[in-house]
C-alpha cells in the first residue's frame, strides 16, 4: 500500500516498559539516531531505584522521553504525543500523561489476564473502550520478534528480549530515522558474541519491515533538521559533559587529574567515564567510602594535582567534615553533586535541586565556598571548566550543582575548538614569597596574592617550602598554630572575603527581557532554565511582557543581582525544592520574592510555568 508522509515541527515520544525490557538503550538508540538526522532535542529517562522491581509491576515501569524538532526547543516536553507501552504496567504507569488524540502503540502479547491483574485492570483496556479517545495500534511485539527469530539457536527467551529492537525498527520506519547507526552499535556491543548480534539484527530489520508493510500504520512522519549554529556537534548527556569538562580542565591547567569518588545514584557515570581516561593522565579512585574518598582528593589536590570527588546528597553529607579541612587548608577541589530526591535515601533515581543550602552552609564554622550550577546537560561541559578556574586561582573546594535530570538527560552539544577554551595554567610557588623587615626573603605559607587573597600553592618536598598543615587554625601569614582570638577573627574574615572576590571576576547576570517594560522577573538557577525558558516562550507569544535571569554562580552571586531584582516588581522563583534560592534573595537583598515550588522528582512541564507565570503578571 502507498504510504503517505505528513510533516512535523516535533514529536514527543516516550518508551516504557519493564525495567528488563530496555527501554533506557531503546531511547538512547533512537535519541542517537535523531541526533545523526540533525534533529535538535531533549530527553528525560527515568527509571526505577529498585535493581529489579517484580516484574510486570508499576514499581517496576521504566520509560524514556524524548522531545525532537526542527527549531530550537529547551525541555523534553510536557506531555507524548506517542506512548510505546510494553506492557500493561507500563500503560498504566504512563497512560495519563498522554493528551486524548494521542498515539498509543500497545505490545498486545503482554496483555494476559495475569499481567492485568498484577496492576489492577478488571479489564483489558484494548477492549473495555477506556482507550477509545486515542489513536490505538495494537502490535504483537513479543511475538512477532520470536517468529523473526525462529531461524537463530537461540531461546524463546533470549527471542524475546530482542522485542526492543523490533519496537526501535517499527519507531525508526516511522519518523524516519537512520538505523546504520544503531547496526554499528549492535555489532560493537556484540561482536563476540555473533547469534546474539545476529537475532538483534535480524529484529530490528524486521521492525522497520513491519511497518513498511503493515496497514495499521498508513502514515509515517517526518521532521526536518534543526538550524544550528555552525560547529561539529554531538549528542551527550550532562554527567558524560560533566566528565569531559574535568578532563578539560586537567588539559587547561596543565594539572594531572585526580578523582577520588564512591559509587552513588545519579553520580556513577562520572567514575566510569573518568576511570577510562588514563590516555588524558587521569587517575581515578574508587573508595570504600565517601569520606575515604574526599580525603584522598584533598590529599591529591595537596601534591599538586587537581583533586575532585564526585557523588550526591547523602555523599556530600559524609563528606563536609572534609570538605572543612580543605576549606582551612585553602587547597583547590571540585566537588561535583549531582543531586537527587532526598532526604537519607529518598528516591535516588529521581531528581531535585534541594542540596542548595547543604552546599552553602552545611559544614561546621565559618566554612564558605564557591557554588555553580549547570542550566543545562551540555553546560555541564563549561561549568566544569569554570570550577577549575575558580578552585585553581582563589585556592579553594568548589560545589558543582548538578542533578539527575542534567545527568541523565542529552541535548546537542557543539563541541568547543581549544582556541575557545581558557588558559588556566597553574603556577606552583617554587621559592621564598615574603620580604622580611630587615630584607631578607623567606616562604611563608598564608602570604596572600593581594588581589585573589590566595595563599600560595607549594607542592610537597620543593626544598625550603616545608610548613604546617591540618585542620587546626594557621596564623596569618607564617602558617604557625595559633589560638590567638584575634588571628582567628581575621583568618574567618579573609576566607570570606576571598570567596566573596570571586563576583568580581564573574560576568554580569545577564537579562531576557525584550520588551524592556517587563514588572514580572522569572530567576531560576540549575536544571529549571530549559522549563522556564519555554514557559517564557509561550506566555510571549500570548503578549505577556515578562523577564528572564538564569543564576549559574550561587555563591558568591554576579555584582549586580541585588540591581537586577530590585529592577522588577515581582521576582518569582520556580525551584525543585522548598523555596532555597528564594531565601537566599530574600535575606540577601530584602525582595519579596516568590517561590513557586515542587518535590515531586520530576523537573517541572512548561505549560505549569506559563499558567504560574501569567497569575503572577496580572496580580503585578
Amino acid at each position: 500500500m502507498t504510504k503517505k508522509t505528513v510533516q512535523r515541527d516535533r514529536v514527543i515520544i516516550r518508551f516504557a516498559g519493564d525495567s528488563g525490557d530496555g527501554m533506557q538503550l531503546t531511547g538512547d538508540q533512537f535519541t542517537a539516531q535523531t541526533a545523526d538526522f540533525g534533529n535538535d532535542l531533549s530527553t528525560l529517562p527515568d527509571f526505577p531505584a529498585e535493581i529489579r522491581a517484580p516484574a510486570g509491576t508499576i514499581l517496576g515501569v521504566s520509560a524514556f522521553q524524548l522531545h525532537f524538532a526542527d527549531h530550537d526547543i529547551m525541555t523534553p516536553g510536557d506531555h507524548p504525543d506517542v506512548l510505546i507501552a510494553m506492557n500493561p504496567a507500563a500503560l498504566k504507569a504512563n497512560l495519563a500523561d498522554v493528551p486524548r488524540g494521542g498515539d498509543l502503540i500497545i505490545n498486545t502479547d503482554e496483555f494476559t489476564k495475569r499481567n492485568l491483574a498484577k496492576v489492577g485492570y478488571e479489564a483489558s483496556p484494548l477492549e473495555d473502550g477506556s482507550l477509545d479517545s486515542y489513536n490505538v495500534h495494537p502490535v504483537a511485539l513479543t511475538s512477532q520478534t520470536v517468529a523473526s527469530l525462529r531461524d537463530y539457536d537461540i531461546t524463546k527467551k533470549q527471542a524475546e528480549r530482542a522485542k526492543n529492537m523490533f519496537a526501535l525498527g517499527l519507531l525508526s520506519w516511522l519518523y524516519g530515522r537512520s538505523i546504520d547507526g544503531t547496526i554499528r552499535f549492535l555489532e560493537q556491543k556484540f561482536a563476540h558474541r555473533p547469534e546474539v548480534l545476529a537475532a538483534n539484527l535480524t529484529a530490528l530489520k524486521a521492525g522497520w519491515n513491519y511497518g513498511e508493510t503493515t496497514e495499521d500504520f498508513s502514515v509515517r512522519y517526518e521532521v526536518k533538521p534543526a538550524r544550528l549554529a555552525p560547529g561539529t556537534y554531538r549528542n551527550i548527556n550532562g554527567n558524560l559533559a560533566l566528565a569531559y569538562g574535568i578532563v578539560a580542565a586537567g588539559q587547561l591547567t596543565k594539572l594531572p587529574v585526580y578523582l577520588g569518588s564512591y559509587p552513588i545514584t545519579p553520580a556513577s557515570d562520572l567514575l566510569h567515564e573518568l576511570s577510562r581516561r588514563k590516555d588524558f593522565g587521569v587517575r581515578t579512585f574508587q573508595a570504600e567510602d565517601e569520606i575515604a574518598a574526599i580525603g584522598a582528593a584533598i590529599g591529591a589536590s595537596y601534591g599538586g594535582s587537581l583533586g575532585v570527588t564526585t557523588t550526591s546528597g547523602p555523599g556530600v553529607a559524609l563528606k563536609s567534615e572534609a570538605i572543612g579541612l580543605a576549606v582551612a587548608l585553602e587547597l583547590p577541589l571540585i566537588i561535583v553533586d549531582v543531586q537527587r530526591g532526598g532526604p537519607s535515601t529518598g528516591l535516588p533515581t529521581k531528581t531535585e535541586q534541594a542540596d542548595l543550602l547543604q552546599a552553602m552552609f552545611g559544614r561546621n564554622g565559618e566554612a564558605p565556598v564557591p557554588i555553580v550550577a549547570p542550566r543545562s546537560p551540555s553546560d555541564c561541559f563549561d561549568i566544569a571548566v569554570e570550577a577549575a578556574r575558580i578552585a585553581t586561582v582563589y585556592r579553594t573546594p568548589v560545589f558543582v550543582l548538578s542533578d539527575g535530570y542534567l545527568g541523565n538527560g542529552s541535548e546537542p552539544w557543539r563541541i568547543p575548538g581549544p582556541e575557545e577554551l581558557p588558559d588556566l595554567t597553574v603556577s606552583f610557588c617554587t621559592g621564598p614569597n615574603w620580604e622580611s623587615p630587615d630584607g631578607t626573603r623567606e616562604f611563608m605559607p598564608f602570604a596572600r596574592d593581594p588581589q585573589t587573597l590566595a595563599r600560595p600553592w607549594t607542592v610537597p618536598g620543593t626544598p625550603g617550602l616545608e610548613h604546617r598543615i591540618g585542620g587546626i587554625e594557621k596564623a596569618d601569614i607564617t602558617g604557625h598554630i595559633s589560638y590567638d582570638p584575634d588571628n582567628h577573627d581575621r583568618m574567618v574574615r579573609l576566607r570570606q572575603a576571598k570567596i566573596d572576590g570571586i563576583a568580581e571576576s564573574l560576568d554580569p547576570l545577564m537579562v531576557d527581557d525584550p520588551s524592556g517594560e517587563a514588572e514580572v522577573l522569572v530567576l531560576g538557577w540549575g536544571s529549571t532554565y530549559g522549563p522556564i525558558g519555554a514557559a517564557v516562550r509561550r506566555a510571549r507569544r500570548d503578549g505577556i511582557r515578562v523577564a528572564q535571569a538564569h543564576l549559574r554562580h550561587l555563591n558568591p552571586f554576579p555584582t549586580n543581582t541585588g540591581q537586577v531584582v530590585k529592577s522588577y516588581r515581582r521576582v518569582l522563583i520556580p525551584e525543585m525544592n522548598l523555596g532555597q534560592l528564594a531565601l537566599l534573595i530574600r535575606s540577601r537583598f530584602l525582595v519579596d520574592a516568590i517561590g513557586y515550588n515542587q518535590v515531586r522528582g520530576m523537573p517541572f512541564k512548561a505549560a505549569e510555568l506559563e499558567q504560574v507565570i501569567k497569575d503572577v503578571v496580572a496580580n503585578a
